[in-house]
């Protein structure tokens, strides 16, 4: 016997039948945002609270105007790069954005993008990210 398996006969506690929902990104298309060059892909969604967990692709030269993050923000950078005035973030690295502050962002080579956030962003005109189809 495996040792969850063990562990679970000895709870009591069977497994949730659909309690996963795997996503591959790559049957999902990237959809345009109202930001020129930056798209999306959005793997989980919960409008209600207002989290959602995307790829976003960056075009060279792509900038997200001034915007608030009215929750924290987590992003990992899986190709190229993205900075702001505070620094530059790598692919294979990871920043995260506290409650509360204003920033815009801008990538120089283009870069792809796992973001996550608790809340959207809150822009001059619009809030997150709108989608076309």
């Amino acid at each position: 016997m495996s040792d969850v398996a063990e562990k679970v006969s000895k709870t009591g506690a069977q497994p949730t039948i659909g309690g996963s929902t795997y996503i591959n990104p790559r049957d999902i298309e990237w959809a345009p945002t109202q930001f020129d060059g930056i798209s999306i892909k959005v793997l989980y969604e919960d409008k209600a609270k207002g989290e959602m967990t995307c790829l976003l692709k960056w075009a060279p030269g792509a900038t997200l105007p001034m915007h608030k993050h009215a929750d924290i923000e987590q992003s990992y950078v899986i190709e190229g790069s993205f900075s702001d005035h505070d620094g530059i973030c790598r692919a294979g690295e990871f920043v995260w954005r506290k409650v509360g502050s204003f920033h815009a962002t801008h990538s120089v080579e283009g870069a792809v993008i796992l973001a996550i956030y608790r809340k959207p962003n809150v822009f001059q005109n619009s809030t997150g990210y709108a989608r076309g189809s």
